[in-house]
C-alpha cells in the first residue's frame, strides 16, 4: 500500500501558505501518461492498515470546547498560515502599503473578509458610524447628508463583485519574478456586497441629468482620497455599500461606508465614503493626474483608465508549490473581467503552443469572479501552465509580448498578460516570464 503523501495529485503548498507542509514524497507512482478516469481512481489508499483511520483518534472519545466560547469564529490553528502578506519595498511605509490576498488557498470564488487584500494611502480607522456623515451635493436640485441609519433604510441590493487593484501584476512588468500567485496577482478579492445604488441617491438629490457628467468620491481617511466616477458607471451598477459578505464592513474596508464601483480599479472603489459630488467634467485629482495612469512608449500618459480587462491566473499548481507525484493533478485558477462575464478559459501545459477549454464552474457572474478547472495528468517532464480567458465582449487575455508592443515596458498599472508557472521534473513550481 502506498503512503497518503505519495498518491497521485499530492501538492506541498508554497511555504508561506501552511504552518506545516507535508513531506515530498517519491514521484514513483504512474511513471507516464495515463488516462485521467485511471488517474483519479487511484487517488485515494486502500484503508487496511493505516493506523489514522483504524485507530480511533483521541478527540473521537472526548467531549470538545462548548458552543459559542469562542465569541466571533476563527479559523482552525492549523490554516494560520493563511493570511494576507505584505511585500516588502512594494510601497514606502506601513501606512501606504498592500496586504495580498492568498489566492493560492481559496476555493471556489467568495474571498474571505479576514483575508481581502488591503490597499491603504493613509492607513486606516475604526470610524463610529453614530457621527459618520455622506453628504450628496454639486449639480444637484437638493443637496442632503445621510446617516449610515438613514441609507439602510432605503432599498438595499446584494451582489458579488471582485475589486482589483490598478497594480495588480504591476511587478510583471519590469521582469521581477515574485516567487508565488499571492503575490503576483494577490491584489484581488471577490465577496457579496449590500449596499444602496447610488443612482437611488442621485434621483433623491435630484441630480441635474442636462449637465452631470461625473461624481466625485472622497474618503475621510488622512489622504482624503478623491476619485472622479463618470456619470454613466454611477447610474448602472455603482453601489454605496455597508455590508460585505453578510456582515457589515470592517475597517481596513471602509467601514462604515464605501463606494464599489464594479469592474473598476479598486482605487474607484472609494473607502469610508464621506462625500458625492456631482459635477460636469472630471476633477483631475492626485490619484488620476499623478498615479494610477499610464505611461506610453510615446511619453504620453494614457488617463482615466478605469476598466479592469479580462484577464485570468493559474492558482493551483502555482508558484512555490511542490508536484509531489506524477499521475493525476487538477488545474484550477480564476478568471475575471471589467466589462462582463467570463465566457470561456482555455489551459496550455506546454507555454501556449497547445490549448484545451477549461470547465467554468458556476456562478458565472458580471464583473465577478470565475473559477476555472482543467484535468491533467503530469508525466514528470517539464511543464509551462498558461490560463487565457475570454470575456463577453469577445476580448482575449493577450501574451505579455503583445502588451508590451502597446504599452511598453514603463507602466506600472493595468497589467492583464497571460501568467506561465513553469513545472520542473523535480516538482518544483516556479514563476517565469514568456514572451
Amino acid at each position: 500500500m502506498k503512503p497518503a503523501s505519495r498518491v497521485p495529485g499530492r501538492r506541498r503548498p508554497a511555504p508561506e501558505n501552511h504552518l506545516d507542509p507535508v513531506p515530498r514524497g517519491r514521484r514513483d507512482f504512474l511513471l507516464g501518461a495515463m488516462a485521467v478516469g485511471a488517474a483519479i481512481a487511484s487517488s485515494g489508499a486502500r484503508a487496511e492498515g493505516d493506523p489514522a483511520i483504524l485507530k480511533l483518534p483521541e478527540h473521537s472519545r472526548t467531549l470538545g470546547a462548548p458552543v459559542v466560547a469562542r465569541g466571533y469564529g476563527l479559523p482552525s490553528q492549523y490554516e494560520a498560515g493563511v493570511r494576507r502578506r505584505a511585500s516588502p519595498g512594494l510601497t514606502r511605509t506601513p501606512i501606504s502599503s498592500v496586504a495580498f490576498a492568498p489566492l493560492q488557498s481559496l476555493f471556489g470564488i467568495i474571498t474571505p473578509t479576514g483575508v481581502h487584500f488591503e490597499r491603504h494611502h493613509a492607513g486606516w480607522h475604526d470610524i463610529d458610524p453614530r457621527g459618520h456623515r455622506l453628504m450628496v451635493h454639486g449639480l444637484v436640485r437638493e443637496p442632503m447628508v445621510f446617516t449610515v441609519d438613514d441609507l439602510m433604510r432605503l432599498p438595499s441590493v446584494s451582489r458579488i463583485h471582485f475589486i482589483e487593484c490598478g497594480a495588480n501584476t504591476g511587478m510583471e512588468w519590469t521582469n521581477v519574478a515574485v516567487p508565488t500567485v499571492q503575490y503576483t496577482h494577490g491584489m484581488l478579492s471577490c465577496c457579496e456586497f449590500t449596499g444602496v445604488r447610488l443612482s437611488t441617491l442621485l434621483e433623491r438629490v435630484g441630480f441635474d441629468n442636462s449637465r452631470a457628467r461625473f461624481v466625485l468620491a472622497e474618503g475621510a481617511d488622512g489622504a482624503s482620497l478623491t476619485r472622479s466616477i463618470p456619470i454613466e458607471f454611477a447610474l448602472d451598477d455603482v453601489l454605496v455599500v455597508y455590508g460585505q459578505n453578510g456582515e457589515m464592513l470592517r475597517p481596513e474596508h471602509g467601514y462604515p461606508l464605501r463606494l464599489l464601483v464594479p469592474g473598476v480599479q479598486g482605487v474607484s472603489s472609494v473607502k469610508w465614503l464621506r462625500r458625492l459630488e456631482v459635477g460636469d467634467q472630471p476633477w483631475n485629482t492626485r490619484e488620476e493626474s499623478l498615479h494610477y495612469i499610464d505611461l506610453l512608449p510615446s511619453g504620453v500618459h494614457r488617463q482615466y483608465t478605469w476598466i479592469q480587462e479580462c484577464k485570468s491566473v493559474i492558482t493551483s499548481p502555482s508558484g512555490g508549490q511542490v508536484l509531489l507525484d506524477t499521475g493525476y493533478h487538477e488545474i484550477t485558477g480564476l478568471a475575471w473581467s471589467g466589462r462582463g462575464r467570463i465566457t470561456r478559459v482555455d489551459v496550455s501545459t506546454d507555454g501556449g503552443v497547445n490549448w484545451r477549454e477549461a470547465v467554468l464552474q458556476t456562478p458565472i457572474l458580471d464583473k465577478c469572479l470565475t473559477r476555472f478547472r482543467a484535468d491533467w495528468v503530469w508525466d514528470g517532464s517539464p511543464a509551462l501552465l498558461q490560463s487565457r480567458a475570454i470575456d463577453d465582449t469577445g476580448y482575449v487575455q493577450p501574451l505579455l509580448r503583445q502588451l508590451r508592443e502597446v504599452r511598453g515596458t514603463r507602466s506600472i498599472y493595468h497589467n492583464n498578460a497571460i501568467q506561465t508557472w513553469r513545472v520542473a521534473d523535480n516538482g518544483e513550481v516556479g514563476n517565469v516570464q514568456l514572451e
